[in-house]
Parts: C-alpha cells; sequence; structure tokens
C-alpha cells in the first residue's frame, strides 16, 4: 500500500487546515489509520487514530478537541481536519496504515511500532 498525504501550508495561529491521506495499491477499509506529527529535533508523536470502520477514534490530549480524524473508505482516504492551530503544531504530519489486527486500543495505536505502512509527510508549518 501506498500513502500520499497532502494538504499542509504555511498558516497563521487559530486558523484551520485539512490534511488528507490518499491510498493506492489496495483498499484502505481493512486498515486501522492514524496521523503522527515530527517537529524539528524531536521523535515522531501520535495525533490520532481511527479504526477500519470510522466508528472508534482516539487523540493525543494536545489535539483534543481542536483536530478530528475521519475516513471515507469508498475514496480511499483518511482526513485529519485541524482547527485553532497553534505553533506548537508545526510538523510533519505523517499518514500510517495498521492492518495485522492489533486490537484497537489507545496504547497500541499511538505506538509507531504497530503501523505496517507510512506516507511521506506533509509540512504543516502555524505562524504566531
Amino acid at each position: 500500500v501506498q500513502l500520499q498525504a497532502s494538504g499542509g501550508g504555511l498558516v497563521h495561529a487559530g486558523d484551520s487546515l485539512r490534511l488528507s491521506c490518499v491510498a493506492s495499491g489496495r483498499t484502505l477499509s481493512n486498515y486501522a489509520m492514524g496521523w503522527f506529527r515530527q517537529a524539528p529535533g524531536k521523535e515522531r508523536e501520535f495525533v490520532a487514530a481511527i479504526s477500519w470502520s470510522g466508528i472508534q477514534t482516539f487523540y493525543a490530549d494536545s489535539v483534543k478537541g481542536r483536530f478530528t480524524i475521519s475516513r471515507d473508505n469508498a475514496q480511499n482516504t483518511v482526513f485529519l481536519q485541524m482547527n485553532s492551530l497553534k505553533p506548537e503544531d508545526t510538523a510533519v504530519y505523517y499518514c500510517a496504515g495498521e492492518g495485522s489486527g492489533t486490537p484497537f486500543t489507545i496504547a497500541t495505536m499511538s505506538s509507531t511500532w504497530e503501523y505496517d505502512f507510512w506516507g511521506q509527510g506533509t509540512q504543516v508549518t502555524v505562524s504566531s
């Protein structure tokens, strides 16, 4: 499976962005999906995850209430709606897929080790 993330850009604090992650090569409907981000000099960190059905979601505390993860399996796409952006949200954002049948819990879905394939990332820069 190949993932193509897009939608990043340069925005001001308080603005919104919507990231998209489109899959090719295989349907995403069998996979739990996650978004992670990595700021310069920092480790990659969990942002949000969504179950294959879209019914269950998890969020990092730092984005809860501001970001929303969703998916459209018919379009083979996962989205990350980011509202009320802050300068500390500046990072490269990556989408990833988990297809090994790992139980969908915050502990598993927040770990980079659980994911089987990754997109190339899209840069989000938030100015103050």
